[in-house]
């Protein structure tokens, strides 16, 4: 039945996951983190087997670990990312749409010729970045 009065719709702010860290990897804190095919812990790359899962809260070295030796903190969210640059350069035309994973700091407007993952819904664009919800 659709609302005849006000609702007070509950959200979940900023939902925080743990994951174990890939081998011979290090994610900075403040990167854009996501798992890999095997569902381990990767920076954001240009890949087309990411799946983008927050923001680092943490850094994490497992460059001399196992896959799983470590796990990284991550956090769900709205996040300022870099910008791309040129053709792939991210406007605010293109809010609400999605954007692409180019490394661990910056996001792209196009998939670089299906060569990239998502990373989540460009909510907003500034001088200093693009906001994107993960």
């Amino acid at each position: 039945m659709a609302l005849t009065k006000d609702r007070d719709t509950h959200r979940r702010e900023g939902v925080q996951n743990s994951d174990p860290v890939a081998a011979a990897t290090r994610i900075f804190a403040g990167s854009l983190v996501c798992l890999n095919a095997a569902g381990f812990a990767v920076p954001g790359a240009t890949a087309t087997t990411l799946t983008a899962r927050g923001r680092a809260e943490e850094q994490v070295d497992n460059r001399d670990g196992a896959a799983g030796d470590l796990k990284v903190e991550t956090r769900r969210g709205v996040f300022r990312f870099d910008n791309s640059a040129a053709a792939d350069e991210i406007t605010r035309a293109d809010i609400l749409s999605e954007c692409y994973i180019v490394d661990d700091q910056t996001v792209a407007k196009t998939d670089g010729t299906s060569t990239r993952s998502v990373a989540g819904i460009i909510q907003d664009v500034d001088e200093a970045g693009v906001w994107v919800e993960i």
